[in-house]
C-alpha cells in the first residue's frame, strides 16, 4: 500500500472534496474515526473496506473524509496530534487523486506543509 500505484488501485474513484486515510495499525482506525468525527473539523467521515490491488489478498479498512477544502485541511491538521498520542510506529497514509503522502511521528513536521499544499490544489 505504500506505493502510489497500489494506492491508486485501492482508492481510485475518490469523490472530489475527499481524501482517503489508511492506518498502519488497523486497531487505531476507530479511534481516528472518533477523533475526526467529534473534533472541530466540520467533515463527514465514512469507514469502508479497502479494495485489494493486483496480487494482494487482503487490505485494511479505509476512512474517507468528505468536506469542503477548509474542512479537509482542518481534518489533516489534527492528524499530528493523533499520531503523537499513539504509539510511535503508527503511519498514516493520506490518498488524494492517486497521490499518497505518509505521515509518522518522525516526519510530521516536514510533511505537513507538503500535505497542505497538495490539498490546496
Amino acid at each position: 500500500m505504500s506505493s502510489e500505484s497500489s494506492a491508486t488501485s485501492e482508492h481510485g474513484g475518490a469523490v472530489p472534496g475527499s481524501i482517503d486515510i489508511v492506518l498502519s495499525d488497523p486497531s487505531q482506525l476507530s479511534a481516528l474515526e472518533r477523533w475526526l468525527t467529534h473534533g472541530p473539523t466540520g467533515v463527514e467521515v465514512a469507514r469502508r473496506p479497502g479494495v485489494p490491488g493486483p496480487g494482494e489478498q487482503g487490505v485494511l479498512d479505509v476512512l474517507t473524509v468528505l468536506g469542503g477544502a477548509s474542512g479537509i485541511v482542518a481534518a489533516i491538521r489534527v492528524l499530528p496530534d493523533f499520531i503523537r498520542s499513539r504509539r510511535s510506529g503508527l503511519r498514516v497514509e493520506i490518498v488524494r487523486d492517486g497521490r499518497t503522502i505518509t505521515l509518522h511521528a518522525e516526519n510530521v513536521d516536514e510533511v505537513m506543509p507538503l500535505l497542505e499544499r497538495l490539498l490546496g490544489e
